[in-house]
């Protein structure tokens, strides 16, 4: 048994302590096929031997965790006297997200395995079920079958782009015929809550042939997209490439354009954009086909298909995660593991627990991320959710910060808290630094 709990030491005195209860769980699969030209994420490429020891050493930590943390208590109820309205952490489901890497690279044998280690932590049956995938790694309705019958319920699958030549230079090992095909498949095997990422501002695109991409992917009737803006990583081939002149990438006009043309046909097509990046559809849209969730959530600001492991993200909950790289949340603290696929397995091989870094929050982080993580939820941040999260009063606490930017027009104020104005989503770093 791994000893994480309660205060054991770690090299350099480090320490960790068990949050009090965990709802919220973030498992990493780092292995992948090819390392995108774009990514700086924590993958690797060629070490498909490494999986099932790999594995092995997962469950080990989540088995550590679920002791440290008795029995699943996932009821976290909602403040007395919070208004119908105010997006609140009690009103998320209990959520496991498996990101990767590619974890649609294992095979299902092994993530059975993972994910009955977590099922003892956050139990599956009512919770968000996520498993990002690859559509060059999708093998098949069988495979995707097999997925939804371990109780995996929402599909994030990264198509990235429907042009093939970007998709080769941005190193994808699927085209966009395989990407079609694998959205269809999922949609036979039985899922019925997939996101699919796209990225806009890729070398060579155009907002015209962003806006036929637009177009299309707003008749797959999938419930979520995420569509991300190109971010030009230093540590990745892309950038060198960008950087040498060898790749153009359109300016900022073009990539605002882009932006605000996503809103607009997503929009118009019935979604709606509920975070900077993400949009889901309407819950008024599916009065015959809801998920289960979504009467409990009738009167949360955001769309029934909003991806709640990412709300308790943007919302600052705390979380849990286990893997090479995986990075959690229990406040005072914030702690990641040991990147390497190796030294992991090596660590908990060894009895050690994989921790490699730990931050001690103050009250003043805590109340910092809360406003400039919130803000990216179109909802905003709402008193209650503050007052409950950090026990303090924001209009107390950035009495001048809200007052400044309401008064450049980049938030908005009201009765449940403050959110950021049409113009201030397209300026959002400027705000959320005023709070860090």
């Amino acid at each position: 048994m791994i000893d994480l709990i309660p205060a054991t030491s770690y090299p350099g005195d480090l320490r960790v302590a068990a949050p009090p209860s965990a709802r919220h769980l973030y498992i990493h699969i780092p292995f992948c096929h090819r390392r995108c030209a774009y990514c700086d994420f924590n993958t690797y490429a060629n070490m498909d031997d490494r999986m099932e020891a790999y594995v092995l050493a997962l469950c080990r930590e989540l088995d550590a965790w679920r002791a440290a943390l008795g029995a699943p208590r996932l009821a976290l109820p909602r403040p007395a006297g919070a208004p119908p309205g105010a997006l609140l952490r009690a009103d998320l489901r209990p959520t496991v997200f498996l990101g990767g890497g590619t974890p649609s690279m294992l095979p299902l044998p092994l993530l059975e395995r993972v994910l009955a280690a977590a099922d003892a932590i956050v139990p599956l049956a009512g919770a968000e079920v996520t498993v990002e995938a690859n559509p060059g790694t999708v093998l098949g309705r069988d495979y995707l079958r097999g997925l939804r019958g371990l109780g995996v319920n929402r599909l994030s699958m990264g198509v990235q782009s429907l042009h093939d030549p970007t998709l080769r230079v941005l190193g994808r090992i699927h085209t966009a015929a395989e990407a079609r095909a694998s959205y269809a498949d999922a949609r036979r095997a039985g899922f019925e809550n997939v996101n699919l990422d796209f990225i806009f501002g890729l070398p060579g695109q155009t907002p015209a042939q962003w806006e036929a991409t637009l177009r299309e992917i707003a008749g797959w009737d999938a419930e979520h997209f995420s569509l991300y803006s190109l971010i030009l990583e230093p540590s990745t081939p892309l950038f060198a490439q960008v950087q040498g002149g060898r790749v153009s990438v359109p300016d900022d006009d073009d990539t605002g354009e882009m932006y605000e043309r996503a809103i607009e046909l997503l929009g118009a097509a019935g979604y709606a954009q509920y975070e900077i990046s993400n949009w889901a559809r309407h819950a008024d849209a599916q009065a015959t086909a809801q998920p289960p969730h979504a009467a409990a959530s009738a009167q949360l600001p955001i769309p029934a298909y909003a991806c709640h492991h990412n709300l308790a993200y943007w919302l600052n909950a705390d979380y849990l995660a286990a893997g090479a790289g995986a990075h959690g949340h229990a406040f005072p603290r914030r702690y990641a593991d040991v990147l390497g696929i190796d030294e992991y397995i090596g660590r908990v091989a060894s009895g050690r627990a994989p921790i490699a870094e730990i931050t001690e929050l103050s009250a003043r982080d805590l109340q910092a991320e809360t406003m400039f993580m919130g803000l990216r939820i179109n909802a905003g941040v709402s008193y209650a959710h503050f007052r409950d999260r950090c026990g303090a009063d924001m209009a107390e606490v950035y009495a001048a910060e809200l007052a400044e930017l309401a008064g450049l027009g980049l938030l908005e104020r009201d009765e449940l808290g403050v959110r950021l104005s049409a113009r201030g989503r397209m300026l959002g770093n400027h705000v959320f630094e005023r709070f860090v």
